[in-house]
C-alpha cells in the first residue's frame, strides 16, 4: 500500500493547492478527448463491436466504481460522535453535541483515609462524651486533565482541528479525549498515541479506529501505560501510513 499512500500524499500536497486549475485542465482534457474520439469515428466502432465493448468496458466499470467508493466516498461522507467526559460537568464538548444528556462516562473513584478507632470502653467506666478522633470521610477521586494539545491538519487537504485531552480518569487509568473535534474523512483512519509530534513511533500505541469526522468522544488508554512517555495523538490512515491530523500534548 507503500505505493498508494505517496500517490495520496503528492494528490494531497503538490496537486490539492492548485485544485481549481487542476480541475479546469482536466475538464478541459475530457471535453478534447471526447471531441477527437468523435471525429475520428471511433465510437461507431465501438459500437458495431457492442459484445467486445461490453466484455471490456463493464469490469473496468465495476473495478472503478468499487475503487472510487473505497478510495473518495469517505471524503464526502461525515459522522458525529457524543459522549460524556471523564471529568464531571465538564460539559458536552463539542457544539455538534449540545442538547444530548450523556451521564458521566467513569464515575469518581473513591480513596478512603485511614481512621483511628476508639478504644472499647472498659466495665463501670463513665458514659461521659470523650475528645475522641472522628472517622474521616471518604474522599472522591477528581478526574484531572493531566496533558492536552490542539489539531491541526497535516496539509491543506489534510485538515484537522479541535482539543486532545488527556485525562486521569481514576487512579492509574487515563482516557484520551477529543473535544470540539473535526478532521477530513478518509479510509481506514486510526488514532494513536506516539512519542513523535508528526510520525507513528515504534512504540505508539494504536487506540482504535476513528468513531467519528466530529464531536466529542473518548479512547481509553490500555492499564498501566506510562502516559509521560507519549507526546502526541494521531489520526492516521493505517492502510496508506499517512497522517490526517497531529495535536502535540503538552502540560496542562
Amino acid at each position: 500500500m507503500d505505493i498508494f499512500g505517496d500517490i495520496e500524499r503528492f494528490i494531497s500536497e503538490d496537486l490539492y493547492p492548485y485544485r481549481y486549475v487542476v480541475t479546469i485542465a482536466l475538464a478541459a482534457a475530457v471535453a478534447t478527448g471526447l471531441a477527437f474520439v468523435y471525429w475520428r469515428g471511433w465510437h461507431r466502432v465501438l459500437w458495431n463491436h457492442k459484445v467486445l465493448s461490453g466484455a471490456i468496458g463493464v469490469p473496468l466499470l465495476v473495478v472503478a466504481a468499487i475503487g472510487g467508493n473505497y478510495f473518495l466516498s469517505p471524503l464526502w461522507e461525515r459522522s458525529t460522535a457524543c459522549e460524556a467526559s471523564p471529568i464531571a460537568g465538564a460539559g458536552t464538548g463539542s457544539d455538534r453535541c449540545d442538547g444530548i444528556a450523556i451521564a458521566a462516562t467513569n464515575p469518581p473513584a473513591t480513596t478512603t483515609t485511614p481512621t483511628t478507632a476508639p478504644p472499647s470502653a472498659s466495665a463501670g467506666a463513665s458514659s461521659a462524651p470523650t475528645n475522641q478522633p472522628q472517622p474521616s470521610e471518604p474522599r472522591a477521586f477528581e478526574a484531572r486533565v493531566v496533558t492536552q494539545g490542539q489539531f491541526v491538519g497535516a496539509d491543506d487537504f489534510h485538515f484537522g482541528e479541535g482539543d486532545a485531552l488527556l485525562i486521569e480518569s481514576a487512579p492509574g487509568q487515563y482516557t484520551l479525549r477529543f473535544e470540539n473535534f473535526s478532521v477530513r474523512n478518509g479510509p481506514d483512519l486510526f488514532v494513536y498515541l506516539s512519542t513523535e509530534p508528526e510520525d507513528i513511533s515504534g512504540d505508539a500505541i494504536n487506540l482504535g479506529s476513528l468513531k467519528a469526522t466530529d464531536g466529542a468522544f473518548n479512547y481509553d488508554v490500555p492499564a498501566g501505560t506510562d502516559v509521560s512517555r507519549f507526546t502526541s495523538a494521531l489520526v492516521w490512515c493505517k492502510d496508506f501510513s499517512v497522517l490526517f491530523a497531529t495535536a502535540a500534548l503538552s502540560g496542562a
